[in-house]
């Protein structure tokens, strides 16, 4: 084996008139065409803090109600959280 070309293979290769009429038309093409979002990048992230603060909620609801065994629409109360910060601040 060697390590030489075949001058076809180095050579660039040439375009026949076929190509050059369509690569335009397919540049126009790909020019054109634009994707647009669905959803816009702000209405996401509202989306997402707004499922975050859900997730939130939910999860001290359920620890507060089930594994507390307390009232899970109380853990939604501001009593309930000055409670809480007196505890944890020493106050009580």
């Amino acid at each position: 084996m060697t390590n030489e070309f075949n001058e076809q293979d180095v050579a660039p290769k040439k375009r026949s008139r076929r190509n050059e009429e369509t690569e335009p038309s397919e540049r126009a093409r790909r020019a054109r065409w634009v994707q647009i979002r669905l959803i816009p990048i702000w209405l996401r992230i509202v989306l997402v803090l707004a499922l975050l603060l859900c997730a939130a909620a939910g999860g001290v609801m359920f620890g507060y109600g089930f594994l507390g065994s307390g009232e899970p629409s109380d853990a939604l109360k501001w009593s309930t959280w000055q409670h809480i910060f007196d505890i944890i601040e020493g106050k009580e």
